[in-house]
């Protein structure tokens, strides 16, 4: 029998699988008998770029619920700590605090936390930065790699997704390449999706996730974000649904279904 590194297995398949099979034995004796088969259970890296802790929540958090609900891992990588852009804190309390909150809806999706170091507002898209952004994404060895829409009136996601980008192709598209949308008309502009999740069961978890950041105003974001989650259920045949744009040259069906 051949085996397959983890990698090997899901290129060659091209499926989120709990659901890859391989012949386990033929019978000498009975050669034209059917082929036993043996079920292959892969556990996926999965990373999710976000500018600020919340972005992946709002984005993705039902499809990151959905995930981990199967059992692969997932990382939610943060450009930064959110730590600008509020008057009444100093940017250290302020990005301490949404460290926490970020830490809480990870623990609510069962994620990880990670950040990638820059400062909020004020993003670097340079050589260097390329460079350390790919060498988080290689020590963290994703499968499929999720990153926010580049067409987007915030700065700092449109830099994770030119960041997230560049570091796929200086990793030779070697894992699944997805982009999200954030608040679709108000940040995320121009998003036509080629793939959706159904996140019927697991929105209450998102809501969790995205009201565990109390410090930017949930009730407000939150709301469109069910307009928008609404929506790509309509156009998806579901009650609610995440959209997504899969890269042409990405590995397929690497979406929790």
């Amino acid at each position: 029998m051949n085996y397959f590194s983890r990698r090997k297995l899901l290129s060659n398949t091209g499926r989120l699988a709990a659901a890859a099979f391989v012949p386990a034995f033929v019978d000498a004796k009975k050669p034209d008998a059917p082929v036993p088969k043996r079920r292959i259970l892969n556990k996926l890296k999965v990373i999710v770029a976000g500018g600020h802790p919340g972005d992946p929540e709002y984005g993705c958090g039902g499809t990151i619920a959905r995930y981990t609900d199967l059992g692969h891992e997932v990382v939610l990588l943060y450009l930064n700590r959110g730590e600008g852009g509020s008057p009444k804190l100093p940017p250290g309390e302020l990005g301490a605090l949404r460290t926490t909150e970020a830490k809480r809806a990870c623990e609510i999706l069962k994620a990880r936390p990670a950040f990638a170091g820059q400062f909020d507002g004020k993003p670097i898209v340079d050589a260097a930065h390329y460079e350390e952004f790919r060498k988080i994404l290689e020590a963290e060895r994703p499968d499929v790699l999720f990153t926010q829409w580049p067409i987007d009136n915030h700065p700092d996601h449109r830099a994770t997704s030119m960041l997230a980008y560049e570091a796929w192709l200086r990793m030779h598209k070697s894992f699944g390449f997805y982009y999200y949308e954030v608040s679709d008309g108000e940040d995320s502009q121009m998003f036509t999706p080629t793939a959706y999740v159904d996140i019927t069961a697991v929105e209450p978890r998102k809501r969790a996730a995205c009201y565990a950041h109390a410090s930017q105003t949930p009730d407000r974001y939150y709301a469109l974000e069910m307009e928008v989650a609404r929506f790509r259920g309509i156009e998806s045949g579901h009650a609610q649904a995440e959209a997504f744009i899969r890269h042409a040259q990405s590995p397929a069906d690497l979406l929790p279904a």
